[in-house]
């Protein structure tokens, strides 16, 4: 087995990258909050079960955009360096190992970390997106736990 010594190159980048996922992670979320305020907002205060899944589907397909959109960079990156030959096999590698499902292709050498810190990236973007929709839904549970629950006028 040949000897890898990481360098400070694929070092700093992985850092800066693993930052930029971070920073667009915050501008995701923050849109995605902003989405589903203006959307129940819309739709006011007495929504009914199916509205409320709406609102919490269109949360979902907002925080998938975003992990898509941060993918992106990451590939981006990639075909930049020469690490991949296309855009479409840096995207592929970046989703999969995003996700640490792992792929069958590998970064040369000189860039293999990267594979790595790309998996760091998505399980902090992936707990910090779970606790945003877990927000989302517990307000739909709440809400909808409440809608079921008997009034004082019906009670007496």
């Amino acid at each position: 087995m040949e000897l890898y010594v990481a360098r400070f190159e694929e070092i700093a980048w992985g850092v800066a990258l693993v930052a930029i996922t971070m920073v667009l992670h915050g501008l995701g979320m923050v849109w995605t909050l902003r989405g589903v305020h203006r959307l129940k907002a819309r739709l006011g205060p007495n929504v009914g079960m199916a509205a409320s899944l709406l609102i919490l589907v269109v949360a979902a397909w907002l925080i998938t955009l975003t992990h898509l959109v941060e993918v992106f960079a990451w590939a981006a990156f990639l075909v930049w360096k020469g690490a991949l030959p296309t855009g479409s096999s840096a995207y592929y590698l970046a989703l999969l190992d995003y996700t640490t499902l792992g792929c069958e292709y590998d970064l040369p050498k000189n860039w293999r970390l990267l594979e790595g810190m790309i998996a760091i990236a998505g399980l902090m973007t992936f707990a910090w997106s779970t606790g945003v929709l877990f927000a989302l839904a517990q307000q739909f549970q709440d809400r909808e736990l409440r809608r079921g629950e008997p009034t004082a006028a019906t009670t007496s």
